[in-house]
């Protein structure tokens, strides 16, 4: 099974093409990524067209849609997740929703290898205004719900949990708040981890399922509230 597997909810723009097994094995078949917090618009058209051109596949060989529902900023998790619901529609095959944290989560494990820390770690991608987007994993697996917070108010909770490793590009941008070693790697959600994290679904030919995003906060720019009534105006006396 050939998936396409996309991921919007960071500065990264990224896509890949995954081949699942029927045992619940995933090999990536060509993988793209640009960085650019303000092109994701721009740029993941042209790298969806891209890695099919790599891999030799057409968009008619694709058997599911896998998309990292964040959470991110507003603009461009919804230029992925739009784009992901489109070609899934035009193709008639089921879009499957994968948290943007669990791809760096579940890659932490097997880029640390057997120096991987013990206890729960802590994946934080930037979240602009000074805040970020979080959760703990352990082992791979999630403990926490996703959450955005100030690094101040992430600091204690990093302090009860013993977490003693951190990943993403959150935590590397506020590394030196919470005195928490950061891996280099991974930084961005990767799209193959989220097929991975997806396959069992997609191979046991779950039904495909809507692509809710996760903004955990509301948009920068607000609608305007309503305008406040104004009473009658008086006629201007005579002087």
């Amino acid at each position: 099974m050939l998936v396409l597997a996309i991921d919007c909810a960071t500065a990264a723009t990224a896509v890949a093409l995954v081949r699942l097994e029927a045992g619940g094995a995933a090999a990536t078949v060509a993988h793209r990524r640009h960085l650019d917090p303000r092109a994701h618009g721009e740029q993941l058209a042209p790298m969806i067209t891209s890695v099919l051109a790599d891999a030799g596949a057409r968009a008619t060989d694709l058997s599911a849609v896998v998309a990292g529902t964040g959470p991110g900023p507003y603009t461009g998790l919804r230029v992925g997740l739009v784009t992901a619901a489109a070609i899934a529609q035009a193709l008639q095959v089921p879009t499957y929703g994968v948290g943007s944290l669990d791809g760096i989560g579940a890659a932490g494990p097997v880029a640390a290898g057997s120096g991987a820390a013990t206890g729960p770690v802590l994946v934080a991608t930037d979240a602009r205004r000074r805040e970020v987007y979080w959760a703990l994993y352990h082992g791979g697996v999630r403990l926490t719900e996703p959450a955005v917070d100030r690094p101040a108010e992430v600091a204690p909770v990093l302090a009860a949990r013993g977490v003693r490793r951190a990943y993403g590009e959150g935590a590397l941008r506020y590394r030196d708040e919470w005195g928490v070693p950061v891996a280099d790697e991974p930084t961005y959600p990767d799209p193959a981890v989220l097929a991975s994290v997806a396959a069992e679904r997609i191979i046991a030919g779950a039904p495909g399922e809507p692509l809710v995003a996760r903004y955990l906060r509301r948009p920068h720019a607000d609608a305007p509230t309503p305008a406040k009534p104004v009473g009658p105006v008086k006629p201007a006396g005579r002087r």
